[in-house]
């Protein structure tokens, strides 16, 4: 299997998706109601696709894109300063090719990590309802079949967190340690994950101490 090319048309069919009708016609609003600061933008629109390496073994689960961020320029974490600050610390330990990305053409790439989100539409007032998180695990889910090589996740957020726990229990079938500790026991073979818990903001992220544990295998 060309487990790119597969994560490639995944990606085209998130794009695609229109399951939840609140964030399809809220898409559409702040994409007629721009502040005047964007108004020369031709926003996305869209649900926004993950991207980054297909053989990454860090692998970063935001929460949703923002309004006038991600939603805005077709690439998640780009336009606000956390998103700025995250793609400065991938650069700084050789995770991305340049320290800042503004916009989803600006030949900005990840190497050896990947970048997906709980949901891939901007949700009103950055609050998704449970129903639009079940409806997009699927594609979570089905990137983590594809992700052979990750060994590290990083959720950023409370919510990302537990919907990240939820999956990783569905696909594994067992109960997992929140201790932050290299998870072995009642595992298939192949499968063995070391998490690290974020709770509140990429500003917290330890990018060196992740960098780090990868290099040491």
């Amino acid at each position: 299997m060309n487990f790119k090319r597969e994560l490639e048309n995944l990606q085209k069919v998130v794009i695609q998706c229109h399951k939840c009708p609140r964030l399809v016609a809220y898409l559409k609003e702040v994409s007629r109601n721009k502040p005047k600061r964007f108004r020369d933008w031709d926003y996305w629109g869209k649900p926004l696709p993950s991207f980054g390496d297909p053989t990454a073994r860090f692998l970063i689960i935001g929460l949703a894109p923002a309004a006038n961020g991600g939603n805005r320029t077709g690439r998640m974490f780009t336009g606000d300063r956390s998103g700025e600050w995250l793609f400065g610390a991938l650069h700084r330990f050789g995770f991305a090719n340049q320290p800042n990305s503004s916009r989803r053409d600006d030949d900005f790439a990840l190497s050896d990590c990947y970048i997906t989100a709980t949901i891939r539409c901007a949700p009103p007032d950055n609050k998704p309802l449970p129903e639009e998180i079940e409806n997009c695990r699927p594609y979570f889910l089905r990137e983590l079949d594809l992700l052979k090589s990750v060994r590290v996740l990083v959720p950023l957020g409370q919510i990302a967190f537990t919907k990240m726990l939820k999956s990783l229990r569905m696909i594994l079938r067992c109960d997992l340690s929140l201790r932050g500790q290299p998870i072995k026991e009642n595992l298939p073979k192949a499968v063995c994950f070391l998490l690290f818990f974020y709770f509140f903001s990429p500003l917290v992220l330890d990018v060196e101490h992740i960098h780090n544990t990868i290099s040491q295998g």
